[in-house]
């Protein structure tokens, strides 16, 4: 549903209960799309939060990869007395 911002402000009771319905509604100003009012989902339970951690751990694991050693990292820079090479 498209409506004015203008004849938005009579109706904004109705607007909102169409949202909350699953009605997307734009607001329009000028007949240039400006805002849209949508429902507001609920946050997840407490074990839903935590698969969705799980998940995100696992996929971060599974992505890194192991680098440099730092106390080595610089070795490049020396010669094989520890003056700059």
């Amino acid at each position: 549903m498209r409506i004015s911002v203008t004849e938005a402000k009579a109706r904004l009771t109705e607007l909102v209960r169409r949202a909350e319905a699953g009605d997307e509604v734009i607001l329009t100003r000028h007949g240039r799309a400006v805002a849209r009012l949508s429902p507001v989902r609920p946050p997840g339970d407490a074990k839903s939060r935590k698969a969705l951690l799980a998940a995100v751990r696992a996929s971060a694991a599974a992505k890194a990869t192991r680098g440099p050693d730092a106390a080595r990292s610089q070795d490049f820079l020396y010669d094989a007395e520890g003056l700059p090479g």
